[in-house]
């Protein structure tokens, strides 16, 4: 075979290569890619510089400097990632990705996996990741150079010509182009720096609470708890036995359920959103509004409960640095992760079991004489994505707190089930089994206290967990031995017992309305 062949070949490789490279799409719901047979619109905006530079003589010796190349490469390699985030941030979170918010917390996010996963498998990961790059660099730089060197040959020239024009073709199927994904993520960010994001009022926080003086009230966002629970057949049927505990455990201790949808601010991560939404009754869809709407001073839930008489107090097993929300809602006091002062085995990203904060905040809060009621906010970590290692759950809430809480054969069959990042589903359900049997048995414990328990999903688990195109609806329980509240949130729309209906009650900030002026005496 001639040279002019192999250089044919090779040029018509390297166009295919460089045009999948920023038109793939993803197979969901896995991070994998396939490509559709669509064209590049940056590619041809290339080969057509590239012609360019070859009748300008902008190149020498009809070659592409190195560095020119070079340079090149790495923008074509920030393009590809950039298609790559794209295109499988919807499949895997559910949501489009938000460079310049999402990027900040990826040293977080890779501690956190780096903290759940084995050294080696830490390392191995990075290794690959970095090797991937190299190859992604060579191949990409070869690729590159080729169309370039091709436009310095008359009959390259022709044929980069005519490869460009296909974007042209009417029914040819041409990509998004990833240069406008940077350019809508460009002007999130310039917005977000230029602070032109308004914040609106909240509602009025003058509930008198009457309907819940004297008793307890405890706010529970459930981590990843989403309609997915009761929308997939699988992990309905995965879940009866342990929903039917929860639903038994509630009536057996002479208390009631009633239930609802609504619709979360977030999918599939940035949870403290849902948390600011509901507890300011503003709508949080973004970190930009949180942050404008923490500068301010608003009353919160928390002030409304504390204008009342009520001790206010954040359970945060997950909290291991500073948190500027704790201010802003106005607590009394904050339990996080180092002042809970768990000695047991360590569980995920967060170490830290469910059932061992809700023991520890009886022993710290709930048990002392003579107290004051108590608003408790208790974000849960327990069924945090990858969901495992899951806690045992232990029957023995005193054991709980030592610093033996579970026996060797039960932490065993704990640490040897290992996450399918490919089907996440077994280890949610095993997850959110573990929470049930978690309220169920705290219930139980405090079965003489006055408390009203609502229970919350702070947003659907990932898209690969929850599937696609689901919507970003939660569950909404509150659990409680006064009817009168029961019955006005009825009213309002709930519906009795565990099993929420459709359609959503409201959006998730709306929700707290409805709380408040359900505890008021009307």
């Amino acid at each position: 075979m001639s040279a002019r062949w192999l250089h044919g070949f090779a040029l018509v490789a390297a166009v295919l290569l460089l045009d999948v490279s920023l038109t793939f799409h993803n197979i969901w719901p896995t991070p994998a890619i396939s490509w559709r047979g669509e064209v590049s619109i940056e590619l041809a905006a290339y080969m057509l510089a590239c012609i360019g530079a070859a009748f300008t003589g902008a190149s020498r010796a009809g070659r592409t400097s190195s560095v020119t190349l070079r340079v090149v490469t790495v923008v074509w390699m920030l393009l590809v990632l950039g298609r790559y985030a794209d295109v499988t941030a919807t499949a895997l979170f559910g949501r489009d990705i938000n460079l310049y918010w999402d990027l900040r917390f990826i040293p977080d996010v890779v501690s956190l996996l780096a903290k759940a996963a084995h050294v080696w498998l830490v390392l191995g990961v990075t290794l690959a990741i970095v090797f991937a790059l190299g190859v992604l660099y060579v191949v990409l730089r070869w690729a590159l150079g080729r169309v370039a060197l091709a436009a310095h040959d008359i009959r390259g020239r022709i044929a980069l010509a005519v490869a460009a024009a296909v974007v042209l073709v009417p029914g040819i199927p041409v990509a998004r182009p990833v240069t406008l994904t940077f350019a809508r993520q460009l002007g999130v960010a310039i917005r977000a720096m230029a602070g032109t994001t308004t914040v609106p009022p909240g509602p009025a926080m003058t509930s008198s609470l009457a309907r819940v003086k004297g008793a307890d009230v405890y706010l529970i966002f459930l981590e990843s708890y989403g309609a997915v629970t009761f929308d997939r057949a699988e992990f309905v049927r995965g879940l009866a036995a342990p929903r039917a505990e929860f639903d038994k455990a509630i009536h057996d201790t002479n208390r009631d359920v009633v239930s609802a949808f609504v619709e979360s601010p977030t999918f599939g991560g940035s949870s403290w959103l849902a948390h600011i939404s509901l507890m300011s009754g503003v709508e949080v869809r973004d970190p930009d509004v949180n942050a404008m709407l923490m500068a301010q001073k608003r009353d919160t839930i928390v002030t409304n409960f504390k204008r009342e008489g009520y001790r206010t107090v954040a359970l945060m097993p997950g909290l291991w640095q500073a948190w500027p929300e704790g201010g802003f809602y106005g607590f009394d006091d904050i339990y996080g992760g180092e002042r809970l002062d768990y000695r047991g085995p360590q569980f995920g990203w967060f170490d830290i079991p469910d059932e061992y904060a809700l023991a520890k905040f009886d022993a710290l809060e709930a048990d002392k004489p003579a107290r004051a009621p108590l608003f408790m906010f208790f974000p849960t970590i327990s069924t945090h994505t990858p969901f495992r290692p899951t806690p045992p759950y232990q029957a023995d809430w005193k054991r709980v707190l030592t610093g033996q809480p579970f026996g060797q054969a039960e932490l065993d069959r704990s640490f040897d089930e290992q996450a399918d990042w490919l089907n996440l589903g077994p280890s949610y359900v095993d997850a959110m089994a573990y929470t049930y049997a978690t309220l169920s048995g705290y219930l139980r414990t405090r079965s003489d206290r006055d408390f009203v328990m609502i229970l919350l999903g702070d947003h659907q688990p990932p898209a690969l967990v929850s599937g696609e195109g689901a919507p970003w609806d939660v569950p909404v329980h509150v659990i409680a031995s006064r009817r009168g509240v029961l019955d006005a949130l009825i009213a309002k729309g709930f519906r009795r017992g565990l099993t929420p209906a459709r359609p959503d009650l409201s959006h998730m900030n709306a929700l707290l309305p409805i709380l408040l002026d359900s505890f008021a005496q009307e």
